[in-house]
């Protein structure tokens, strides 16, 4: 396998936008990132193009690749539609890696689009609660916050987590997506307001939880001959990593502890190498289990780290700069490349209000999908070298 490089990336704002189609969603990130790569979109040769819900809100079904890519001007290759819940973006650019790396191809693009909002709250609602075992968790009425709830209290009481500190994140995240032109959310929001926002699943309040939102967002992977010809620092795929959920035990890693410590060996870095992570904070306190199965820190130790600060801009390990998914949104397909575009741009000191100072070399995104027995379904897990 050859070394593959992130060539360009590119996104649009997150939002609800009743009047934007999916394929207006998808147009503008891929026109930007070829413009940005200055490459001629003829020299792609496969696309991948990631999409969870597109089905159940807008009903294009099976050829929604095809379909996003015509507007754009792109035909006549391979174009593989994507769909695995909300790392339908990751998805694609995993695979977009290792067909470059694997030399079937020079130059792949990978997108990731959604478009979530519509004129009726309850079909995205649903749509969403689709990415659970419909024999098992659908029949019982379970939904997403509740999972996390119960994760997020179980987690309380063996470690003491207090509320404030769950708070903490939102507010953290809040502060970032404010100097963030692409998100959904740019107001600060103190902890008081976070911990007396309307209660969602005890403990997450609203100001907690992701918004619903529609976006697009688009890379190339090539070669390192084509990094080379950028003019831009280089950003080399160090490892990207699939895995799925597994029944695991109380005494067994969880699946991102699993993905991550394949993802660290397969790149030859430790998480304390780390320098800017993008995580999966679908709710603000899940982003501090995170840093736990990433091993940041020990298990029990993630509510000093957010007291301390060591993942705020101008700690020692930024944390979802881009104001996560908290903030920034969570268009379900197009997360996962939306978030290793934010490591790209702190990587190439492009992150503007944002940017890390100096700006980072190794950074980390962690992008999850779904759920399984009260276990996350898919975990994708990356890891950039500059």
């Amino acid at each position: 396998m050859r070394d593959t490089y992130v060539l360009g990336v590119s996104m649009t704002r997150f939002g609800k936008f009743l009047d934007k189609t999916l394929q207006d969603l998808a147009y503008e990130p891929i026109w930007n990132v070829i413009c940005e790569s200055d490459i001629d979109p003829h020299d792609i040769d496969i696309a991948f193009v990631g999409n969870a819900y597109a089905g159940m809100i807008t009903g294009q079904e099976s050829i929604r690749g095809q379909v996003v890519l015509r507007e754009a001007g792109i035909s006549k290759i391979p174009i593989i539609n994507v769909e695995n819940a909300c790392a339908s973006g990751s998805t694609a650019f995993y695979l977009a890696h290792r067909a470059v790396a694997s030399g079937q191809v020079e130059l792949a693009l990978a997108v990731g689009v959604e478009k979530l909002f519509c004129d009726d709250t309850g079909k995205s609602l649903k749509a969403l609660a689709t990415s659970s075992d419909q024999e098992i968790e659908g029949k019982m009425g379970i939904l997403f916050a509740g999972i996390y709830a119960m994760r997020v209290r179980s987690h309380m009481e063996k470690y003491g987590l207090t509320r404030e500190q769950l708070a903490k994140v939102a507010v953290k995240n809040h502060d970032h997506g404010a100097l963030n032109p692409h998100a959904q959310y740019r107001n600060r929001v103190t902890v008081e307001e976070v911990l007396e926002s309307r209660m969602i699943a005890d403990p997450i309040t609203l100001l907690m939880t992701c918004p619903l939102g529609d976006g697009g967002a688009a890379l190339l992977v090539g070669t390192k001959e084509m990094a080379k010809r950028m003019g831009k620092r280089p950003i080399r795929v160090g490892s990207t990593v699939l895995g799925s959920f597994g029944f695991t035990r109380k005494d067994e890693p969880s699946i991102v502890a699993r993905v991550s410590k394949k993802a660290y060996q397969e790149a030859g870095v430790t998480p304390r190498e780390i320098q800017v992570a993008e995580v999966h904070d679908a709710v603000a306190p899940v982003e501090l289990f995170l840093y736990e199965e990433l091993g940041f820190c020990g298990p029990g130790e993630s509510g000093r780290m957010i007291d301390e600060r060591t993942t705020w801009l101008g700690g020692r390990l930024p944390v979802n700069t881009s104001g996560g998914l908290t903030s920034k949104g969570h268009p379900a397909g197009a997360t996962g490349i939306a978030q290793l575009a934010e490591i790209v741009w702190q990587m190439r000191g492009e992150a503007g209000d944002r940017q890390i100072n100096p700006a980072p070399h190794v950074g980390l995104v962690e992008n999850g999908g779904g759920n399984v027995a009260g276990e996350t379904a898919v975990v994708a897990l990356h890891i950039l070298l500059a």
